[in-house]
């Protein structure tokens, strides 16, 4: 078996990984789709980021679906043949905080292609993964392309039960790749009035556009290109900031109302956060770290048509040429979501 490893930055081998038999609760499933996301971007590019770095080799990936080929003992509601998405979540469901309702906060989470904890935890870029049966949720209806995206709406979705009720809100989302993309789909369908989006390259603004945005931004042709929306002491209600980036953070403060709403999901480092600022506008600030229960939901609103995220897929690239696909994930100019084909 197959296995995609970061070793260092722009050091990524297919290589060799020892594969095995689902045990009591496990299934076997044969990989068809994965998303690179940019974590695995940043492990590529820059070999981690912030304080996460990479010690040792780790196999990357943890947006994937595929099929089911073998059922452990006691395995049950799953067939082989079921395409299903993987949710790359594990909880361990006994420390305090999965005791205490938070298990994306979990003390001893083991989330697929994770270097934050020594030794690292091994992702899902694999051609068979043996997977708890809890991971899996059954994707009839969908393609492998549309369930390997369960991950990153999950995200957007436990991002929304941040931000409270939408309905008839003004949303800012700033960084408009694929999850600040999501973030417009999903902010539309949970009633917000209406949504801006900034972003510093075109090709990326036209996705927001398409997904549903009343006004996109580029704040780097145009650097005071929100100040319509900071007179007085601002008017926008929720901020989504999917950057990453302190720039969008500063930019987007003047133009939220008093007692507003920050949901930060972007995660490149660490960054200065102006909180004189944020303390005389009296801003709620929120981070937004993963997700659990909302991957089954994000499931769900797909199979119902209620999110479509097939304008997000933009390429697809066999595992063997896994140096072209993070090339191309990693130009703004030309992608969106680009997916390994594992089958």
């Amino acid at each position: 078996m197959k296995a995609l490893y970061a070793h260092a930055a722009r050091d990524l081998r297919l290589s060799a990984c020892d594969s095995a038999d689902p045990g009591p609760g496990k299934v076997a499933i044969r990989l068809a789709r994965g998303g690179i996301c940019g974590s695995d971007l940043h492990y590529y590019l820059h070999g981690g980021f912030g304080t996460v770095r990479l010690k040792e080799p780790m196999i990357l990936g943890h947006e994937v679906a595929g099929y089911v080929e073998a059922l452990g003992e006691g395995v049950t509601g799953l067939a082989k043949g079921d395409l299903v998405a993987v949710s790359p979540s594990r909880p361990c469901g006994h420390c305090g905080e999965c005791l205490r309702g938070l298990p994306n906060q979990c003390l001893n989470m083991r989330f697929y292609g994770s270097a934050m904890p020594f030794p690292h935890i091994q992702g899902a870029f694999r051609e068979w993964l043996i997977a708890d049966a809890s991971q899996c949720v059954r994707a009839e209806d969908l393609d492998p392309a549309e369930a390997a995206m369960a991950e990153p709406l999950a995200v957007v979705l436990h991002a929304l039960r941040q931000a409270g009720n939408l309905v008839g809100r003004r949303v800012l989302v700033t960084g408009c790749g694929p999850i600040g993309v999501l973030a417009i789909l999903a902010a539309r369908r949970a009633g917000a009035e209406e949504i801006i989006a900034t972003d510093i390259a075109d090709n990326v603004l036209n996705f927001a556009r398409q997904a549903g945005a009343d006004v996109t931004l580029n704040t780097a042709t145009t650097p005071d290109a929100l100040a319509p929306y900071s007179g007085g002491k601002g008017c926008l209600d929720v901020l989504f900031e999917c950057s990453g980036a302190e720039q969008a953070l500063r930019g987007a403060i003047p133009a939220l109302r008093p007692r507003a709403t920050v949901v930060q999901l972007g995660l490149s480092g660490d960054m200065a956060v102006p909180m004189m600022q944020i303390t005389a506008k009296e801003l709620n600030l929120r981070g937004s770290f993963r997700f659990h229960e909302e991957f089954a939901t994000a499931v769900a609103m797909m199979q119902k048509g209620l999110i479509d995220v097939r304008p997000l897929l933009t390429h697809s690239f066999p595992l063997a040429d896994f140096q072209v696909a993070f090339d191309t994930a990693a130009d703004r100019s030309q992608a969106m979501k680009v997916q390994l084909e594992f089958t």
